[in-house]
């Protein structure tokens, strides 16, 4: 599976694009899964619900399905967090993975920026940034995409991948 990553700092607009690219991907006739990071505790359950007292109860995994999905989710329970790779190895094969998130992960990433956000341009130290997206113009190396040309950054993701 080919694996391309989204990164940048928080409000940069990296689930809008993402969102969009999943859609254009997938209009092209790939198929796309994606891999989120979250810095902080979430919860997928809600309390009082069947699964989540099974949780609640200690159970490691707990795997809920329907006619219509199934979702696993696995307690951690003190252990450290799952790598990237692992993760990977968890999902159906795919034509393309897009990962949100985990910055210090050695993949090819697109950074996206926003001038708002106040935050620094990481693509100047990190060698896995191969494009960035911006609202506004940068002085960096790699290639500068418009955060909205969402087909653009589709074109060059794909090509970056061997899907193009």
């Amino acid at each position: 599976m080919k694996v391309f990553g989204i990164t940048g700092w928080k409000n940069t607009g990296k689930t809008g694009l993402v969102e969009r690219l999943v859609t254009e991907i997938s209009a092209r006739g790939f198929s796309v899964s994606t891999i989120k990071h979250a810095h902080h505790s979430f919860d997928v359950d809600h309390e009082g619900r069947d699964s989540y007292r099974h949780r609640g109860a200690g159970a490691r995994e707990v795997l809920l399905s329907s006619g219509t999905r199934w979702a696993l989710m696995h307690e951690l329970r003190g252990a450290p967090e799952v790598p990237l790779s692992v993760l990977l190895t968890k999902l159906s094969p795919v034509d393309l993975i897009l990962i949100e998130g985990f910055k210090a992960e050695g993949h090819e990433k697109l950074e996206c920026h926003r001038a708002e956000a106040g935050k620094a341009v990481l693509a100047k130290e990190d060698a896995t940034i191969v494009a960035v997206a911006s609202d506004v113009e940068l002085d960096v190396s790699q290639v500068v995409f418009d955060l909205n040309d969402t087909q653009k950054i589709t074109d060059f993701i794909l090509a970056q991948v061997g899907l193009g």
